[in-house]
């Protein structure tokens, strides 16, 4: 009788065992395969294209030779050029996949002439933005902190040439109307007026070496500055890349007056930097605003297509 009793207890505890393990085994693999499939489905929902570009150009070779003696020898049309000074100096980084950077500069007996190019390609470590959405927030942010205007300024000008030629054709009008006494009256105004000691002036400042005319001394003894022309301020650009921003800087509170050009644009996952600068070793001849913008435009427009070739 003992011996069935203890047979038969082994039998159920084995059988018992054997349930237990069952169980266990199926609740293991059915977590796991739930586990796994809830991973992958997730990863494909979250996964974003990579950016546009992989690898950044270099940064030396990136501007024609032709571009790089018109931007840092203007005044005597890229003469005084030589092999070394167009070769430029790279910048040192760690990963030239991310960020890479050339400077150049010249200088001559009126001062001397900055150029300095940033390309920054921008990865995103965030699964659910893009690079390109990513260079976008970096491009925004760069852009608030320079205080660029989301537009940019109004200017005086008429944006429609007939209205111009419309305002210029009123004078005449007006003479027609009055004959006789314009025409009483111009020999004798012309005939009394007096040479003025403008008209005995030479050429005219902005027409001699460098083409940066005179500035007047202020109270303090540094430049007058006028009041900045509204279509040269700092504001967005239309153009260059996808997005693109200038910003202008007129010092004078240094060694000698300088003025810092700098125009940043996007394109894809890169942001590309130009600064461009004139310092010049007479406070008298302020760095001529449109002509530094309009080199730099042309800088960041070769840039911009070089991208993609």
């Amino acid at each position: 009788m003992r011996r069935r009793t203890y047979r038969g207890g082994s039998a159920a505890l084995v059988a018992l065992t054997v349930a237990l393990t069952g169980c266990t085994a199926d609740a293991g693999e059915s977590g796991s395969t739930t586990d796994g499939k809830s991973g992958s489905t997730d990863a494909s929902e979250t996964s974003v294209e990579p950016g546009r570009y992989r690898t950044l150009p270099e940064p030396c070779g990136s501007l024609d030779r032709e571009s790089l003696r018109a931007a840092l020898f203007p005044a005597d049309a890229g003469r005084g050029a030589d092999d070394a000074t167009l070769e430029g100096e790279a910048a040192v980084t760690f990963d030239t996949d991310r960020r890479v950077g050339c400077t150049w500069k010249s200088a001559t007996s009126l001062g001397s002439h900055h150029l300095t190019l940033d390309f920054e390609r921008v990865v995103s470590y965030d699964p659910e933005v893009s690079d390109d959405d990513r260079a976008v927030e970096l491009f925004d942010q760069r852009a608030t902190e320079a205080d660029i205007p989301a537009t940019a300024p109004p200017t005086d000008e008429p944006s429609d040439p007939a209205a111009s030629d419309a305002g210029s054709e009123e004078p005449s009008d007006r003479g027609s109307d009055e004959p006789s006494d314009a025409a009483s009256e111009a020999p004798e105004d012309d005939a009394s007026r007096e040479p003025s000691g403008a008209d005995e002036e030479g050429p005219d400042p902005a027409s001699a070496p460098g083409g940066t005319p005179p500035a007047r001394p202020g109270p303090d003894g540094e430049p007058d500055t006028e009041a900045p022309d509204p279509a040269l301020a700092p504001r967005p650009l239309e153009g260059v890349g996808e997005a693109a921003y200038l910003d202008d800087e007129l010092v004078t509170a240094d060694a000698g007056v300088h003025r810092d050009i700098t125009l940043v644009f996007r394109k894809g996952n890169v942001i590309v930097t130009v600064q461009y600068n004139q310092w010049s070793t007479d406070k008298r001849r302020l760095p001529d605003s449109e002509e530094l913008q309009r080199q730099a435009g042309r800088l960041a427009q070769q840039i911009a297509e070089r991208l993609d070739s």
